[in-house]
């Protein structure tokens, strides 16, 4: 087992992430050309998370998203499918609450967080809209969601290059880096079958998400999108 497929099917994504995860940041941070650092200050903005507040990491692999929120003073879970991720956050940063989650079905009550996020995970949960279901009943009502994903480019002709790069030159550079390279083939190809912007914020609002807004980072390369649960 190298890779996934686009049918998603939970324990081959789960596999394929045990298997880069000890270099999975470190690649990251090549493959969009340091863009990663950008893109998780602008989700730390956005998640606005306050002391004593209760945020949800979802796909948090080794934690390195949920640092922010920490820094700010909030009480985060870091939440993965991934074990392979889990142990390695958990050698990194012991003193936090790792768990062990499928994102189609959260081990956690309802209305028991005040945000919920999730960067570049939400394309690899087999059942979207299911996921998004549960992201609403285990926020408070007055909550919100952040969901940092890759999106569309806005510019054609932008969109062009993206789409070869992601496709030609991805696979090379994830050769020179990564633990198991194959992942990232099957990461470029989930890519550029993901919704659009509108399609996402669709999908958010029936699940029961409200003033579904989102933002386009990097060109469209990147989206970041936000809803409420009604109070």
């Amino acid at each position: 087992m190298t890779r996934a497929t686009l049918d998603k099917q939970p324990h081959d994504v789960a596999t394929m992430f045990d298997d880069v995860a000890e270099r999975y940041d470190l690649t990251n941070d090549v493959l969009s050309l340091g863009q990663t650092r950008l893109w998780r200050k602008e989700v730390a903005k956005a998640v606005d998370a306050r002391p004593a507040q209760k945020v949800l990491d979802l796909a948090a692999g080794t934690a390195t998203s949920s640092q922010p929120f920490a820094q700010a003073g909030a009480y985060v879970v870091p939440c993965d499918f991934s074990l392979g991720m889990l142990r390695v956050g958990k050698q990194r940063h012991p003193w936090m609450p790792f768990t062990a989650g499928d994102g189609m079905k959260l081990p956690f009550k309802d209305d028991s967080f005040d945000a919920v996020t999730i960067s570049f995970g939400l394309r690899n949960i087999q059942d979207t809209s299911a996921a998004l279901r549960e992201m609403y009943r285990v926020t408070k009502p007055g909550g919100r969601v952040v969901i940092c994903e890759f999106s569309h480019a806005t510019w054609a002709p932008f969109r062009t290059v993206y789409e070869e790069y992601l496709m030609r030159a991805l696979p090379p550079v994830a050769r020179a880096v990564s633990s198991n390279p194959d992942a990232y083939v099957y990461l470029a190809e989930s890519i550029r079958s993901w919704p659009d912007q509108p399609a996402l914020a669709a999908l958010l609002q029936d699940a029961g998400w409200s003033k579904v807004a989102w933002r386009n980072l990097t060109g469209g390369v990147v989206a970041l999108h936000r809803g409420f649960k009604q109070s």
